[in-house]
């Protein structure tokens, strides 16, 4: 199955490499998901100080289970990005951990992912990829790509107000369909991400602009490949 393979976007600037890929919680090996997990615990637990479960300085949950994928960014065999992918026919924290945020959801028919656990690294993107490179905008398109790559209408996802500012701003279209509260009594929306083809031509342009290449291709494909090795 594809979900069960591994998709990887290769991005290039000068001599520098940034692969992202996308695999199933099952596929993962160990000691890759437990850099994804330590940096889960180190942005959504002390930076963020969400309300996540932790142990052995590892962020996971029940949503982390083999119905679950994954799509993340490394650098030198180093994960600098993640986002956690549930089909939303599943169990999900929208029905779950974030039912609470909000009163009287109306989800639009369709078939949907929901994407959690959306992060960068700064200190290891800093380091690994410099400052300007688009690790935030290549992840966007990345998740737009693996929809569509799956029949997906669409991704919801639940952000902070900073972060649905910098949704707008890469020229993802997305819809809001509901404003909250989290448990630590800041607004939060939930939106629904489209996939449509002018958001990935948007997402295109501003990471064309960022690495100074016109290499459609390879934004645009997904080589299936192994499991890259930790």
């Amino acid at each position: 199955m594809l979900l069960d393979k591994v998709i990887s976007l290769n991005l290039f600037k000068g001599n520098i490499m940034f692969n992202i890929y996308s695999t199933n919680y099952a596929s993962m090996s160990t000691e890759k998901s437990a850099d994804l997990y330590v940096l889960r615990k180190n942005v959504f637990k002390d930076r963020l100080q969400w309300a996540v479960n932790c142990s052995d300085g590892k962020e996971l949950d029940e949503f982390d289970n083999d119905k679950t994928n994954y799509i993340f960014g490394v650098k030198d065999n180093m994960i600098v990005c993640g986002t956690r992918m549930i089909d939303m026919k599943h169990k999900n924290m929208l029905n779950s951990a974030f039912s609470s945020f909000f009163h009287d959801i109306v989800i639009p028919e369709g078939n949907f992912i929901e994407s959690t656990r959306f992060f960068v690294d700064k200190e290891r993107t800093q380091s690994l990829l410099g400052r300007r490179f688009p690790v935030t905008l290549a992840l966007f398109l990345s998740l737009i790509n693996y929809a569509r790559q799956h029949g997906y209408d669409g991704i919801l996802a639940v952000s902070s107000h900073p972060m649905l500012h910098i949704i707008k701003s890469s020229g993802w279209n997305v819809t809001l369909l509901k404003t909250g509260i989290s448990e630590k009594n800041e607004p939060v929306h939930l939106l629904l991400g489209h996939v449509d083809r002018q958001s990935q031509e948007a997402l295109k342009n501003k990471i064309f602009k960022k690495l100074n290449t016109q290499d459609e291709h390879m934004l645009n494909a997904w080589p299936l490949s192994d499991e890259p090795a930790f």
